[in-house]
């Protein structure tokens, strides 16, 4: 009887914590839609809310990473669709596994968001997968966080939360292209999908 209760509890504690995850994930969602209504330049206006699609959430994509700094005073040069070239520093190196795959990925810091206070934190992680130009957008999604998410060596990176750039949405944006060192060989089954409306 107690190895029943026992089994139960289990499960039933794994079934709650996934809810809360979906949860979590779904409410992200619901933001970021709402902050293409707030933003002047966007893309996507309130019509093309419903265009928007996504993988389900799937905690296994949610991973811990190890993260090793690069202390480099040299910028790297990201190429956007438009041909112009945006200045970075490479700022530190995400190594992870997903399903089996050693992954590994590199994030960068905007040396023009640098200089405003909103933004001195901000680190950029562009990347393409298996996924690109298939299932999701072919000119990659990105994942951003801030340098305090760092913890001692580790850092939590959410693939749930990977959004297509502006350029997936509409011409007339210039989007860094995730360089060759951020490809990876793996199917990253989550975050967001093509954007249902042609443009």
């Amino acid at each position: 009887m107690n190895k029943i209760i026992l089994i139960l509890s289990v499960f039933l504690t794994f079934e709650t914590t996934a809810q809360t995850y979906k949860e979590t994930i779904t409410k992200h969602r619901q933001d970021y839609k709402d902050a293409f209504l707030k933003e002047e330049r966007s893309p996507v206006k309130a019509d093309d809310i419903k265009f928007l699609d996504f993988f389900e959430p799937d905690s296994t994509f949610r991973v811990k990473c190890s993260f090793t700094a690069i202390k480099s005073q040299s910028t790297f040069k990201i190429l956007t669709v438009d041909g112009k070239q945006n200045e970075y520093f490479k700022y530190g190196i995400l190594t992870f596994e997903i399903k089996g795959d050693k992954l590994q990925l590199n994030t960068y810091q905007s040396l023009s968001l640098m200089n405003n206070p909103k933004y001195r934190n901000y680190l950029f992680v562009p990347f393409k997968d298996l996924t690109s130009g298939k299932e999701t957008y072919g000119g990659g999604r990105y994942l951003d966080f801030e340098t305090t998410d760092i913890k001692g060596d580790f850092l939590i990176l959410d693939f749930n939360k990977a959004y297509n750039p502006y350029c997936a949405f509409a011409s007339g944006y210039s989007c860094p292209i995730p360089p060759i060192e951020n490809h990876l060989k793996a199917r990253i089954n989550a975050g967001e999908k093509n954007f249902k409306k042609s443009h």
